[in-house]
């Protein structure tokens, strides 16, 4: 089972990513529409790095 700060994060940039496409699809002009879609795909480089992160806590929990 990975660290519970590690899927307490994990979720956070699930919903961030959420929030940011939905801001692109609503922005007003084109600046904005950019930087929603700049920090949506941070959010989910952070939420894939976030899972490799739980990924390995659960093999070392389990020595797999």
């Amino acid at each position: 089972m990975p660290d519970p700060k590690t899927e307490e994060l994990r979720l956070e940039q699930i919903q961030r990513t959420r929030e940011e496409r939905e801001r692109e699809e609503t922005a007003g002009d084109r600046p904005e529409q950019h930087t929603a879609e700049r920090r949506a795909e941070k959010a989910d480089y952070l939420r894939e790095k976030l899972a490799e992160r739980a990924k390995a806590e659960d093999e070392a929990t389990h020595g797999d």
